[in-house]
């Protein structure tokens, strides 16, 4: 891309000038090209052999550049030319103070590389003369003299001896460096900011300096800054007075996670807020080069929405689901067959994971496979109404049994939110909220009603006091808002409790449900109603299914909402931030957390233009409306710390674990049968191992984690400026010593891998059949003796259908979950590093090889976990295995896996 300044207050188009090429295609494995020629004879040099891989930027399906690639061909021929300069980084230039450079290598040949439509690594050889005093290179300096960026992959250099080779793992896009300075770019030998070699103490400085920008001016696609904002561009009050929605971070009444500062011009109407991007940028907003998807990535969505119907496609891919929305009439479903009707049978779908292309390894992949995948699907592509979706796990195996009180007591434990269940500790349950404003405190479940639900020998009191009592709670969520949520039109909405009893068999058995409405006015009386389990010989009985209903909605706003988008997509991007802004690329901190980060920023930028924006999917699919994200910021301010993000902590927190030196991890679950705990714990010793292998391989003792200055920095931004709202708030560790260390890192990984996995890529598998997991409710359960309830009583399946999610909400909450449940092809798991010679330390390959067999001792501990049929809460009576947290997966909707990062 050229690169040309955007007019002030104007956002540049990712699409402006022309960047793309599409050419014919061709096969096999390019050659290595040659370098310009250097003069062997002068004395007194030495020869260093060069070989640096890169990619074109050829985006073949995008189809808007048809000339980029000639006019870099034509700028090269012209003179402007790519050129790399070695940089030493222990004989520094006394007028520079910085290590001595060489003289830059000018690339040879680009013009004469084919022009492919595919990503695919090409390879050019370089030989450098340096003086023989030079020593010994740790970095290298790139110039781009072409008006577009490629993505330089590595380099690598092979020292006179033809033993020692020295890798830089680049992987970031250089784009033209005319009018400023070359890409600064450091091997993959790591130090501490004290031990860095003289001659690059200055270079570590100032990329820091480069990364961190100056925090003015609006945001280019070429930029590499890191910097923060409040969320303020979740709302379009210039397209309409409705769409105006509160700032998120920042204030008392909202406090959020920051996100990455774009710099875009505020709205007229309301200047504090953040204007959208271009229409004329689908789908694009700033985030730092390197962090956007790679090319591949964006062709796998574009896959899955046209195969899931989706008319309106982007180079992003995540789309904005307008089109999808108008897919279907605002119709209910009319039976629970209707909806089966929309699925191809079992198998009738091929897997994404077939289609990984074959043959040479530097083959990334061919930009449109995903045609291929389309042809699969045996509905028709482009025709939504002939569009089939895979069969969800829920009901692939049983289309009965996921209506069933145990399926939905079991998937408070092995569904896709299993972070809610909370051990009862005194009863009856009580309210945390004012009683003033919200009514008596006391939950309306009566010892009476449980006690006639509970086996021969129990009471209510017994049960507690032998840890037999859980509770899913959202009453004090859910009440402050029930209000404003139900004066939205066409929504009913309860804040619900239920109350679980652990049985012999180590299941859950429901006892009661609780469905509360606040009062109408201050000092007024809430409506609570409690709802008992029919006798299992009954007939269906609607009233019950309708109240387990309302319970999985709360569920799911829950869900969507808090334990998967703020407590990890938001809660991770401003440590993504502080960590390119304050830990140089050769800290070693800066080396193990990159893994976690990959894919994220770029995935929440999407998010806030289709997901969480002010009409976007989430408001329009679910029932909070409006008010979902402002929810995720009240939870974030009453119950967010982050302590209790790792996964043991958590654990006690909620009463599902006693600490227990004698018990493996050192507690002891109270449900001892908790697959994602049981699963999770297992990984969570796996990475705690690693940080701890890493950090002691990194610091010698607690006095250098006290004096490394980036790592302080580090950890302040995060603290008070990352999360800023909640700077003074408890749970923030000291860092101080190793162990603290190991602890924040190991929560940091956490939350991006385990957890997030845990609550993203089991979405399809259980809410993609809408009655399972309904994610809108349109009318509250009737009062006896109401023209309502006879209504019920006299037509129960409609009036269930007229309940739920209809048919356009449906089908775009399916659309949506499973695009974000799939994986990528490159995909790169717990245990894995898919970057080539990422170190080059001994020690650290070592104790990462160990970790690698940690993680796949843990997947086969899962697996047989899942063939031992006396762990009920593992197989179901859907018959879906939890593997969640199985930590491998091959590309594609699979229902398990645990990437490093949140990447989707």
């Amino acid at each position: 891309m050229a690169s040309g300044n955007a007019q002030s207050g104007k956002e540049e188009s990712w699409l402006a000038g022309l960047e793309h090429t599409v050419e014919g295609f061709v096969s096999g494995i390019l050659p290595a090209h040659k370098a310009v020629a250097v003069d062997s004879t002068v004395s007194g040099t030495i020869h260093l052999k060069g070989t640096l891989t890169l990619r074109k930027r050829l985006l073949a399906l995008d189809l808007t550049d048809l000339a980029g690639d000639g006019i870099d061909d034509l700028s090269d021929v012209l003179g402007g030319k790519v050129s790399v300069e070695l940089v030493s980084s222990t004989s520094v230039d006394p007028k520079t103070g910085k290590g001595l450079q060489s003289p830059g290598l000018k690339i040879a040949n680009w013009s004469e590389v084919p022009d492919l439509p595919v990503e695919r690594d090409i390879k050019f050889d370089l030989t450098f003369p340096v003086a023989k005093d030079f020593g010994v290179v740790g970095a290298i300096i790139v110039h781009n003299g072409h008006p577009f960026e490629f993505l330089l992959v590595s380099f690598s250099l092979a020292l006179p001896d033809q033993n020692t080779v020295i890798h830089f793992p680049c992987n970031s896009w250089v784009y033209n460096t005319s009018n400023k300075p070359g890409r600064i770019f450091f091997s993959n030998q790591v130090y501490l900011p004290s031990q860095t070699p003289a001659g690059l103490v200055a270079l570590r400085a100032e990329e820091l300096k480069n990364l961190r920008g100056d925090g003015t001016g609006v945001r280019r696609v070429q930029d590499r800054i890191y910097d923060y904002a409040v969320y303020n561009d979740l709302g379009n009050p210039d397209y309409k007075p409705s769409y105006k929605r509160p700032i998120l971070g920042g204030s008392e009444e909202f406090p959020y996670p920051r996100r990455c500062r774009t710099g875009r011009h505020p709205t007229k109407t309301v200047p504090e807020c953040e204007s959208p991007p271009p229409q004329t940028v689908p789908l694009w907003t700033y985030v730092p080069r390197d962090e956007a998807f790679a090319q591949y990535k964006n062709d796998d969505f574009l896959a899955d929405a046209i195969r899931a119907g989706v008319e309106s496609l982007t180079s992003k891919a995540l789309i904005s689901l307008a089109a999808a929305m108008e897919i279907a009439a605002a119709e209910n479903f009319q039976s629970f067959e209707q909806i089966f009707q929309m699925y191809a049978p079992k198998g009738a779908i091929k897997g994404l994971e077939n289609l990984q292309p074959e043959g040479s390894d530097n083959i990334i992949t061919h930009p449109l496979e995903f045609i291929h995948s389309i042809f699969n699907n045996p509905g028709s592509p482009g025709d939504p109404t002939s569009v089939l979706y895979p069969l969800p796990g829920v009901v692939e195996e049983d289309k009965d049994s996921w209506s069933t009180n145990a399926e939905f007591t079991r998937e408070f434990v092995a569904g896709l939110n299993p972070m809610v269940i909370t051990r009862v500790t005194e009863f009856p349950l009580k309210s945390q909220m004012d009683p003033l404003q919200y009514g008596d405190p006391v939950s309306a479940i009566t010892a009476k009603h449980v006690n006639s639900q509970l086996p021969d020998g129990w009471d209510v009191y017994k049960a507690l006091a032998a840890n037999k009592l859980f509770v899913v709670d959202y009453h004090d969520t859910y009440i402050t808002y029930i209000n404003r949520i139900n004066a939205q039109p066409g929504v009913a909405f309860y804040a619900s409790r239920t109350l679980l009893f652990l049985t012999s068999d180590g299941t859950l058995q429901v006892l009661a449900i609780e469905l509360t409405l606040p009062p109408s006015a201050p000092g007024g009386a809430k409506n609570s109603r409690v709802f008992l389990p029919p006798d299992q010989d009954s007939t269906k009985n609607w009233v019950w299914e309708l109240a387990k209903t309302h319970v999985m909605t709360n569920d799911s706003a829950f869900h969507q909402v808090v334990n998967h988008f703020t407590r990890t997509h938001a809660v991770v991007e401003p440590i993504i931030i502080a960590t390119n802004r304050q830990l140089s690329a050769l800290h070693p901190i800066n080396l193990i957390l990159q893994p976690h980060f990959k894919n994220t920023m770029d995935i929440n930028s999407a998010a806030r233009q289709s997901l969480i924006n002010a009409g976007g999917i989430i408001e329009s699919s679910f029932t909070p409306g409006k008010y979902c994200l402002e929810l995720g910021a009240v939870v974030y301010k009453l119950d967010w710390r982050f302590d209790e993000q790792g996964l043991p902590t958590d654990l006690v927190k909620r009463g599902m674990a006693i600490p227990d030196s004698s018990a493996k991890h050192g507690l002891r679950l109270l449900l001892e049968d908790y697959p994602y705990a049981v699963d999770g714990l297992d990984l969570w010793a796996a990475i705690e191992t690693w940080y701890t292998d890493f950090v002691d391989i990194g610091y010698a003792n607690d006095a250098e984690v006290v004096s490394d200055v980036e790592l302080q920095n580090w950890w302040t931004e995060i603290r008070t400026v990352g999360h800023a709202d909640k700077k003074d708030a408890p749970g923030w560790p000291e860092l101080n010593s190793k162990k603290n260390l190991v602890q924040i890192c190991v929560t940091i990984a956490w939350v991006a891998s385990c957890h997030h996995a845990a609550v993203n890529f089991g979405q399809y598998q259980y809410a993609g059949f809408m009655p399972n997991h309904p994610t809108y409710m349109r009318r509250l359960i009737p009062e006896e003796n109401t023209a309502d309830w006879n209504e019920l009583q006299a037509h129960p399946q409609k009036f269930y259908f007229e309940t739920v999610s209809n048919q356009t909400q449906a089908i775009t909450v399916m659309t949506t979950i499973q695009i974000l449940s799939n994986h990528a092809f490159d995909e790169e798991y717990l245990g894995q590093r898919n970057e080539a010679n990422w170190t080059n330390d001994e020690k650290i390959l070592a104790a990462f090889n160990n970790y690698s067999k940690n993680i796949a001792a843990v997947d086969d501990l899962i697996k047989g976990r899942n063939a031992d049929k006396t762990l009920k809460n593992r197989y179901s009576p859907v018959q879906l295995e939890y593997e969640l947290l199985r930590p491998y997966s091959e590309g594609g909707l699979t229902g398990r896996g645990v990437p490093n990062s949140v990447s989707i």
